[in-house]
Order: structure tokens, then sequence, then C-alpha cells
């Protein structure tokens, strides 16, 4: 429940921002902004997230996490002015930072690998790949029953809930820092900066274009803070990324896989739900139901793929066959037309979308978290969630800009269609290419010096 808020919060704005825009009296410029605070902390913070869940305990950074959201949520729904709504919605983004990780990580450690493990693992993938097109259609039926507010405040009574189960039912645990050592300051700022820089540059060349310098300023910005990152870790006694998880190939791959997987899928939801409103004249609740059968498809496939799949083919196959389905299913769109019928020209393409969503998200995270020693997990957690936040930002910037520099109308839409399934087919020769035989695997250990019983 607790990813399924931070995800769903991402998409959930969208459909009601006319009606924020009305009520508050927001300028087009600044109306973007109650989006990108969220998305921009949100991702900028992840990593940092799972490193502090590693030092600090899973259970309390699950509950700071939940509680700044819940309350960032209340006074997004109370908020009379841009200024007060922008500023939660960054605190709301912040907080929603600190769960995933955590929450993942929880997962993890609860269960042995094996069966169990995979299908815990395939849930929370199935939850973390519906959220963001239930989100479409919550945002839609919310907007135009209760009011934009409540898409803010339905929020609170499930963080005080969960706030509360995590209290009673999750077991105190002290963090994994070893004696003696220090949390790695210098790297924690400039990987932090470095991501909010380029996340936020890729919102701006969404907006503005890929020419502007309000995009590429604070990507080039962005990329010197994470080769100052780089460097600092090299150096570093205790760094915030150790070089035991690099050098994990089956970790790096599941990362990879995770930014192509829903960087594809991210943008075939954003595009989907565009050219739905903009050229079908579909409403937002029409929209928003539209995607119920991705949704449902996505949910069932991933818990199957947690609890059959993975154990039978393996990650690998998983990612590679997901990421091709999608890549079948937005090829179907690529020569769709205005005056498009939705059983015949878009339903059989959100059909295999919810299917290449169910098995590539939880095959991702279940590789990512594989053979992680519990010390490491929130790392791993965080690696993730980061190439997932980072992924959806760089291909919505990319379909975004496909659709503004091309021919107005459908051949827009189509171009944009035509970015995502190239997307989507390099995510799958780079999982085939990526990891490693199942007589190689890589293995995730501890630091030397905690190391007990790794095999």
């Amino acid at each position: 429940m607790a990813q399924f808020m931070v995800v769903l919060d991402v998409a959930i704005v969208n459909v009601a921002l006319p009606s924020i825009q009305s009520e508050l009296e927001i300028e087009q410029g600044v109306l973007q902004w109650v989006v990108i605070a969220y998305g921009l902390l949100l991702g900028g913070f992840l990593l940092l997230g799972g490193r502090l869940t590693d030092f600090l305990g899973r259970r309390r950074i699950l509950i700071v996490g939940l509680a700044l959201f819940t309350l960032a949520s209340l006074a997004a729904g109370l908020a009379g002015s841009a200024e007060t709504l922008i500023g939660a919605r960054a605190v709301q983004g912040f907080g929603a930072a600190l769960i995933p990780p955590a929450a993942l990580s929880i997962v993890a450690v609860t269960f042995e690998e094996g069966e169990a493990r995979n299908r815990a693992l395939g849930l929370f993938g199935a939850v973390t790949g519906v959220s963001a097109s239930i989100g479409v259609i919550a945002s839609g039926l919310l907007t135009d029953g209760p009011g934009w507010r409540s898409i803010f405040l339905i929020n609170v009574p499930i963080g005080v809930v969960l706030i509360v189960l995590a209290l009673v039912g999750l077991p105190a645990e002290a963090g994994a820092r070893r004696a003696g050592a220090r949390f790695d300051v210098a790297g924690a700022v400039t990987v932090t900066g470095g991501l909010l820089a380029i996340i936020f540059g890729l919102n701006r060349a969404a907006d503005s274009g890929w020419a502007s310098s309000w995009a590429w300023a604070p990507l080039v910005a962005g990329v010197v803070l994470l080769a100052a990152f780089v460097l600092i870790e090299k150096r570093s006694r205790d760094p915030l990324l150790p070089g035991v998880a690099l050098r994990n190939r089956t970790l790096v791959a599941a990362n990879v896989s995770a930014f192509f997987t829903f960087g594809a899928f991210f943008s075939f939801i954003f595009l989907g739900s565009l050219f739905m409103q903009q050229v079908l004249d579909y409403s937002p609740t029409q929209a928003g139901i539209a995607w119920l059968a991705t949704t449902v498809i996505s949910f069932v496939a991933a818990a199957v793929t947690g609890s059959k799949l993975v154990g039978v083919v393996g990650v690998r196959v998983l990612l590679v066959v997901g990421q091709a389905l999608l890549a079948a299913a937005v090829l179907l769109l690529t020569s769709v037309s205005a005056d498009a019928v939705y059983a015949f020209n878009l339903l059989p393409a959100f059909v295999l979308a919810g299917l290449a969503g169910g098995i590539a998200a939880p095959a991702a995270q279940i590789g990512a978290l594989s053979n992680v020693s519990p010390s490491l997990t929130g790392l791993a957690s965080g690696l993730v969630e980061t190439m997932r936040e980072l992924g959806g930002a760089i291909g919505v910037a990319v379909v975004a800009s496909l659709l503004i520099a091309t021919a107005t109308g459908v051949d827009g839409f189509r171009a944009g269609f035509w970015g995502i399934f190239v997307t989507a087919a390099v995510g799958a020769i780079a999982s085939a290419i990526a990891f490693p035989t199942p007589g190689r695997r890589a293995r995730v250990e501890a630091a030397p010096s905690s190391v007990s019983n790794v095999n």
C-alpha cells in the first residue's frame, strides 16, 4: 500500500491540473510545478533514501517517509495558493523518496530467497506496474466527483493507517552501520544534487525544448555533479555506493533493464492518455477507464511472474519477453488514426502492454534484489527505484519532445509511439546482453568486516 501511494501520486495529479489551475488561479507557466516538484524530489532522493535505510533501519525510515508524505498530502489538499500547493508537493516527494527503498527492502529481508520471496516481490512489482494507470483512472473519477482536493486528502487516512500498522506489525531493527563507519556526506550531496539537476533539466526540455538553456544548464550541472560523485566514491572509506554493488553484474543488469522498462511503460501511459483526450476527445473519466484492461492484466501477470515464472525461466528471459511485448504493443499504435475505435485499435495494444508490464516490472525488481546481502538491500532497492524514476523522466521528456517537434495531430503521436518502440526494443536487447549466464551469476556481499555466510 505504501508503494501504491507513492507511484499513484506521480500520475494522479495530471488529469486534475485544469481544475487546480481554475480554482487557485495559477498561471500556465507555474502550473507544471505541481507535477514537477513531486517527481523532482522523489527521483532525486531515492538513492539517498535507500542508503539511509541501510544505515538507520528499514522500519524507522519507512515510518518517517510515511509521516512526511501524509502531512504533506494534508497540506496539499488544504492549499489555498499555488505556493503552498507546490511546497507541499515538494515535501510529499521527499517523503515519498524514503518509502520505496524501505518498503522493498523490508519485503526482501522478510523472506528467504526462493519461491516465497519471488511471490512477494512479484506482488510488490504488480503494484508498481499498475499504480500509474490506476492513478489516471482515480484522477478522473475523483476530479469529476468530490473535486481535485480529494486526490491529496485521500492519502491522509491511508497514511495514518499504514503508520500504525508499521509501528505495530514491523519489528524494530538496528541499522547495518559498522562500528566506526561514517556516512558519506559528500557522496550523498553530489549524487542527490546530480539527480535533481538532471531530472529538472529533463522536465525543462520536455516543456521548453532541447535547445533551451533552461534544459541544458541543469543537465550539464547534473553530469558534472555525478562525475564528482564517482571520484568521491573512489576515495571514500565508506562510500555511499560500495564498489561491491557495482561489481555485481546481475544487479547492474537489472537496473539497466528497469531503466528501459519503466521509461517505455510510463511514456506509453503518458502518450496514450494524451492521444485519447486530445485526438479521440475522451473525457478524463473515459480515458482513465480505458486503462482498466492494462491495469487488471498487469496485476495478474505480475502475481504469476513472481510466484511461478521467475523460478522456471529466470529474470533475464522474462525481461527480454516483457520488453519485446511492450515493443509489439506500441508498434500496433504507430499506424493509429484519428477515427480509431477503442475495441479494435487501442484495446489489443493495451492488453499487450499490461502483460508486458506485469512480466517485466517484477522481474526487474526481483533481479535487483537477488543474492543481495541484508546490509545492502536498502541500497539495491534505492538503485532500482531510482532507475524507474529516471527512466520514466527521460522517456516522457523524449516523447514529449517528439510530439512537439514533429507534425501536429496524429502524425506527432505516431512519432512519439515510434520513440517508445525504440526504447522498448533497445531495452529487450540490453537485457539479453547484460545479464550473466546462469553459471556466472555475480553475488553481492557485505563489506569484508560484516560478511558472515553469503553462500
